[in-house]
């Protein structure tokens, strides 16, 4: 098995490929060693070391490292993690754990925006971020403020609020006159 490595823009974060599909459908978020419990490769690649997060992508996993150390010092010992999870044949995910699409649930009286702001993330944000090793869903929607959630490689990412305001903001407001501002939300 050969896994790939790719920087990410976060620099506390490197996106793995292990050339095989990690999830069928949807992410996986696991922030802490806490929040891994569902995941036996997540919790490998905990156990490895020095490592706060952990996300799953269809077909990569991205994994920020504790401050001050160094990726020469982790990255063999993530490498190893999730090989040793392949060759073991045991799943990516519990069975009773479903990978979420991402965006909250939203109804009332803004659900055509709401359901326009989705569209927008899944087909034009979505895919940019994921290449980047990270994930952007939607969180909330009131007076004209969206709140989004940042995942994997874009959670504390340096350029995440550029991003956010730029980027997402900035084409949000040009197709939706309704949307004034965006703002990240914590997990």
């Amino acid at each position: 098995m050969f896994i790939q490595t790719e920087s990410t823009p976060n620099p506390a974060t490197l996106k793995f490929l292990p050339g095989q599909n990690v999830l069928e459908v949807g992410t996986a978020d696991f922030p802490t060693i806490d929040a891994a419990e569902n995941s036996p490769l997540a919790k490998r690649i905990f156990a490895s070391g020095d490592v706060t997060g952990v996300f799953f992508g269809i077909d990569f996993v991205t994994v920020t490292k504790a401050d001050g150390v160094e990726w020469d010092h982790i990255k063999p010992s993530i490498l190893g993690a999730i090989m040793e999870h392949y060759q073991s044949g045991q799943p990516v995910m519990a069975d009773d754990h479903k990978p979420t699409g991402g965006h909250a649930e939203h109804t009332g009286d803004d659900a055509e925006i709401v359901g326009q702001i989705k569209e927008l993330l899944d087909t034009r944000v979505r895919p940019a971020v994921a290449q980047d090793g990270g994930d952007i869903t939607f969180h909330g929607f009131d007076r004209g403020i969206v709140y989004l959630h940042m995942q994997g490689a874009c959670a504390g990412c340096p350029s995440s609020t550029l991003t956010l305001k730029m980027g997402i903001e900035n084409l949000l407001r040009h197709y939706i006159p309704e949307v004034v501002e965006v703002r990240p939300v914590a997990a």
